[in-house]
Order: structure tokens, then sequence, then C-alpha cells
């Protein structure tokens, strides 16, 4: 059975690594015609246009700061001169800048609300129009359990999180008259380059606080991403899916 997202354009922030690149893939090797925004890792960016290709997809990496408006648009403009209108929005860029918030410098705390909230928004509004136009579309935000339940030494973060949930739910409103769907997926732990010193730090100690006993993986994220992107969820928006472990649903003393 031939793929419902073959040729579809998916446009992938924070592509070219971590749980975005899962993503990507994951849309690639269902024949997805995918572009990915990147920051700064020009190499990690070219291998994965290269995998994207060996899955069957059409890639596409494009340098973009998500916190800048008019990049932004720019990068949209030219994800859709290759690929066509863009039909999937997935916002996974993010930051994270830990700090106690009475030392927290404001450099840190706008860096994480400007790339992890402002930056989805911008992302959000570039292509929202042509959704709407189409009355066709998805985007999916990659938030944080931290959204929900903070964490110490992550006011910025938690704070840039729990306003991308709303932010969500907000647009999803929005939206959804125009056939428009907007949901989040809050991961846990995942085993990513970002998340490698908390991991390092926390030991087995937070392992065992899961209720799963594992740490998730990016290929965990993207499935859900995926379904979220898929017909059968067209009628679920406005909704933030905890991919935890269950740790969210655990009392922790």
């Amino acid at each position: 059975m031939e793929s419902e997202f073959k040729g579809a354009s998916v446009l992938v922030t924070g592509g070219a690594r971590g749980i975005g690149r899962a993503i990507a893939l994951a849309f690639a090797g269902r024949g997805a015609s995918v572009a990915i925004i990147y920051a700064k890792n020009d190499g990690a960016a070219a291998l994965t246009v290269e995998e994207i290709a060996r899955r069957g997809g059409a890639g596409l990496a494009v340098r973009c700061d998500v916190r800048d408006p008019g990049a932004v648009d720019a990068a949209v403009a030219q994800a859709e001169a290759r690929h066509g209108g863009i039909r999937i929005l997935v916002n996974s860029a993010g930051c994270v800048r830990d700090s106690l918030m009475t030392s927290m410098q404001d450099e840190d705390w706008r860096a994480v609300i400007d790339t992890n909230l402002s930056g989805a928004f911008h992302c959000m509004r570039a292509v929202a129009e042509g959704m709407v136009l189409r009355r066709s579309g998805r985007i999916i935000n990659v938030s944080s359990l931290a959204g929900e339940r903070g964490g110490r030494g992550q006011a910025n973060y938690a704070a840039s999180k729990g306003g991308l949930n709303a932010l969500t739910r907000a647009a999803a409103i929005e939206l959804a008259p125009r056939g428009v769907t907007v949901n989040a997926v809050a991961p846990g732990m995942v085993v990513t380059e970002m998340t490698e010193s908390v991991r390092g730090l926390a030991g087995e100690k937070l392992k065992r606080s899961i209720p799963a006993r594992r740490y998730a993986v990016p290929e965990d994220i993207a499935g859900v991403v995926l379904f979220l992107a898929s017909d059968a969820a067209s009628y679920i928006t406005g909704q933030v899916i905890g991919v935890d472990g269950g740790l969210g649903a655990s009392i922790q003393y």
C-alpha cells in the first residue's frame, strides 16, 4: 500500500540531529519530501539529507536561526520552492541552558525562550497561511514533560515548553475550522546529545524513576509524530501527548 506521506512536503526544524533527525528520517522512509532547518552543524545536516535520500525521500537542508522571523520566512519560501506548499510542520528545534533561577543570566533566559517558544511561533506563522488557503495541514510541536512539571535549574526551559503547550492549544482553536490540526508531543528523558550531561549526572536513579525503566530513543518520539501527521489523527487537535514511559503519571516523593 502506498504511504499517505508519499510526496508530501514536510518541514522539520532542528532536523540535523537528535529527535528532529529521527522525525525527518521517519517521514523520508514513507516517501515524503523533507526539508530540515538547522542552526549550525553543516556536516550533520548534510549527513541527514544523504540519509533522507537513502530512505526514499527528497531532502533539503536550510541553515536558519529560528529566532529570526525574516530568516524563517526565507527558509520556508526555499523549502516550498523545492517541494511545494508545506503540508506538515514539525517544530523540533530547541536548546537548553540550565541554571538556578537566582544565578541565571539574561542571555540564557532569552536564548531558550527565543529558540524554543518564539522560534516555534515564527515557523507556525510562516506556514499557517498556506495551510489555511489549502484547508489542510498538520503542525506538531516537540514540547517536553518539563512544560508540565518543571525541574530544578530549568526555569527558562520549563517556561519555554509550558508556553509552547499553550501556543499549541491556542493555535489549534484558530486553525481547526480551516482543516489544520495543531498538537504537541511531550517527551520525558530521551537519549540525545542535548541530554547527555543530565543523564550522566543523574545516573541510574533517574532511569529507575521511570515506570518503563528505560529512557526514550528519538524513534519513540518520531512514531507518535507520524501518527499525529496521519489521516488517522484528523480529529485530534489541541493536545499535548506525553511520550515519557509513564513518568508524567507517576508520583515522585
